[in-house]
Formats: structure tokens, sequence, C-alpha cells
């Protein structure tokens, strides 16, 4: 599982199906090799948090880094949706 917020370029009130537009929005850019299996998202005035729960990678598979999974799927989702790249900031590569 992994932690993410997108940062609105203008906090405030948030539209109602907002949340809704955001897990669409991810579900449409994922891969399969993203590994996606839930996602789940909360507006907050100044951001959008989301849960990714990402399935567990077998370790012949090499090693997992979700966080780094997380980050391209957001990241991509953000370039390619004209929603999330108008309400909010580019999202940030997690640091360790």
């Amino acid at each position: 599982m992994v932690y993410a917020s997108l940062r609105r370029r203008r906090p405030g009130p948030t539209p109602p199906d907002e949340t809704r537009q955001a897990v669409d929005i991810l579900w449409a850019h994922t891969r399969p090799g993203d590994a996606l299996q839930h996602v789940t998202a909360r507006s907050e005035d100044d951001r959008l948090d989301l849960l990714l729960y990402l399935l567990t990678r077998h370790p012949a598979d090499g090693p997992p880094c979700s966080t780094a999974t997380a980050h391209a799927l957001l990241a991509r989702s953000h370039r390619s949706s004209p929603l999330l790249t108008h309400r909010y900031h580019p999202p940030t590569p997690a640091t360790r």
C-alpha cells in the first residue's frame, strides 16, 4: 500500500465527484506492470489523498519498488489528464 497526495493549485471547496473522477483517471492510465489492485481517494481543501494498493511481486520478478510504481502511475495520469493537470500540481517523487 502506498499513500500519495496531489496538492491543489487553488485550495478551496471540492466538487462532489472529484474523488471518483481521480480514481477513474488512475484506472484509465494503469498498465499491467503497475500491479494496481485497488485505489481509495479522499478530498481535502488543499489536496487529494490517495491510497494505492499494489500487488506484491514475486521475488523472481525483481525487487519491488512500490513508491516508484505509484509515482510513475500518478505522473503518467497527471500528464495525460486535463482535469488533473488543471486542478493539481505535478506529483513529486517520494524521498527516502
